[in-house]
């Protein structure tokens, strides 16, 4: 309870300085058909298009977005590139952009070059065991696309493995499946920072 009252204080802006859940994923083999699929989805090198329905739409999600991230990312150019990646890949793997935004805060604060102590990279703390799993050796787990790319997958795949158990997908990304705290923290950061009616605020 103690963790989830320091989560309600952080939460109160944004740009509130907050202690990150800094992800470890666990090692587990996988099936040859399942790990095919996931090494497709990483390195599909289609072109790519707007996951948005207009461009009506992507203005006003990206100027809501975007003020709730300037404290975060300063620079208008990085902020703006980073969400359209993040809307991008989350809509490409099927998941709701504004829960990535939540776990990309969790996770690393947004830090594009955190390092967990357990090895875990970038934005969404991918760790790098899945280079070899579903990967290339060379891809760099520091840049924003990449980082992005993998851990929507990553969190897709745990969403089919629990039968789309979203507390359970998000303790196997954090490895800490069992335990509430994370799961929590990305659900309170989603519900109320990254909330979105499709209307600006």
């Amino acid at each position: 309870m103690r963790a989830l009252a320091r989560w309600a204080a952080c939460l109160a802006f944004l740009g509130a300085p907050c202690t990150v859940f800094a992800g470890a994923q666990a090692y587990e083999p996988l099936a040859a058909s399942v790990q095919a699929a996931l090494s497709k989805a990483v390195s599909d090198h289609a072109p790519r298009t707007s996951a948005f329905k207009s461009k009506l739409d992507e203005v006003e999600w990206l100027t809501a977005m975007s003020r709730r991230l300037d404290k975060r990312i300063r620079d208008h150019g990085s902020r703006i590139a980073f969400l359209k990646s993040v809307h991008y890949e989350a809509s490409r793997a099927g998941l709701d952009p504004q829960l990535v935004l939540g776990l990309i805060q969790v996770e690393s604060g947004f830090k594009k070059y955190a390092v967990s102590s357990a090895g875990a990279r970038g934005l969404m703390q991918v760790m790098p065991f899945w280079l070899k799993l579903i990967g290339a050796k060379n891809d760099n787990l520091f840049d924003m696309r990449k980082n992005i790319r993998y851990g929507c997958t990553i969190l897709r795949h745990y969403l089919d493995l629990e039968k789309g158990d979203l507390y359970r997908a998000l303790g196997r990304y954090n490895g800490s499946l069992g335990k509430p705290e994370y799961p929590r923290a990305v659900e309170a950061v989603w519900k109320n920072q990254w909330r979105y009616d499709g209307k600006l605020a």
